[in-house]
């Protein structure tokens, strides 16, 4: 791994969960790792509840879009993490491949998004805690 950690999320639409835990890595680890998402089918645009939860936490997600998976992002990435879209991630020797198992919130209203938004911080916290340096103060 570089000594800047890359993360790439990937889920099918990139419209959810993959969006989701680009925003919490963003917020929680700031410029100490590169973050990309990337979906194997993308959706026009970002899920409306998914962005309302991540709003109701102080993060705005209103101005993502949803982004294809390329070949060039995962082999530009040390760490890919897949939301349920299994095969469609192509694998590179050397890179590490993690499967979040995570409820998908496509078509569901923020009450059901909320626990979603709240196990993918978990992840990603525990995500930052490996593959990041501590912080120097």
């Amino acid at each position: 791994m570089s000594e800047k950690p890359s993360v790439l999320f990937v889920c099918v639409h990139n419209a959810g969960r993959s969006q989701m835990a680009a925003a919490w890595l963003t917020h929680l680890a700031g410029d100490r790792v590169e973050v990309r998402s990337a979906g194997s089918a993308p959706a026009a645009s970002v899920n409306p509840a998914a962005v309302e939860a991540m709003r109701e936490v102080g993060i705005d997600m209103s101005a993502q879009t949803p982004k294809i998976l390329t070949i060039d992002a995962v082999r530009a990435s040390d760490v890919c993490i897949t939301m349920g879209c299994g095969d469609t991630c192509p694998v590179f020797p050397g890179k590490r491949y993690l499967d979040w198992k995570l409820e998908d919130p496509a078509g569901q209203g923020v009450e059901a998004v909320r626990p979603i938004r709240d196990e993918i911080k978990r992840l990603v916290e525990d995500l930052i805690a490996e593959i990041t340096p501590e912080p120097t103060a």
